[in-house]
């Protein structure tokens, strides 16, 4: 089994993600780490030397890579924006739609050294977060309101994955 994990940056892909995993007995990724250790650079390095479209590439190829094997798979804020990247990881897995209001993103991601949270001010992340939330919402096979505690988001997906859960049956198909 192949889980992806999207949202806004500070969603909490990351430390679902490592519960998650823990909770299915299968490897973890950070794409966002992965990225950083196939280029041999940071990704605020990988921005500032080469650009955003460049990053966006790599994100393409490690989905590519990341796709083959079993595992749950933290994407980076932006990963799931390209549709060639949705497609990819539906194609191979379940892309499950971190939800979380703007407020409590923000809150987690202000102080950070990202290069979007960086060049813009909170009204224009706020801008990029509704944008990116449709995205999102079109991109995934399901969306997991993330407002409680990590443990009780990873028990609501561990429901949602289970075999023949209605829930995710008739999600997955509606987008046929």
């Amino acid at each position: 089994m192949t889980v992806f994990l999207c949202g806004f940056m500070g969603c909490g892909k990351s430390t679902v993600g490592k519960r998650l995993a823990r909770q299915l007995d299968c490897p973890f990724t950070d794409m966002d780490t992965f990225i950083e250790e196939k280029a041999g650079k940071t990704i605020p390095a990988i921005f500032a030397e080469n650009g955003e479209p460049y990053f966006r590439d790599l994100e393409t190829q490690a989905i590519r890579e990341l796709a083959s094997r079993e595992g749950v798979i933290a994407c980076g804020g932006g990963a799931m924006l390209r549709e060639v990247n949705a497609k990819i990881a539906k194609e191979s897995g379940t892309v499950l739609f971190l939800d979380v209001p703007f407020r409590i993103c923000y809150q987690r991601i202000a102080n950070t050294d990202r290069p979007i949270v960086r060049r813009s001010t909170r009204e224009e992340l706020y801008q990029l977060y509704s944008y990116r939330r449709g995205i999102y919402r079109a991109h995934s096979t399901h969306r997991i309101r993330a407002i409680h505690s990590p443990t009780v988001t990873v028990e609501e997906i561990l429901r949602l994955l289970q075999p023949g859960s209605s829930e995710i049956q008739e999600k997955a198909g509606e987008r046929q």
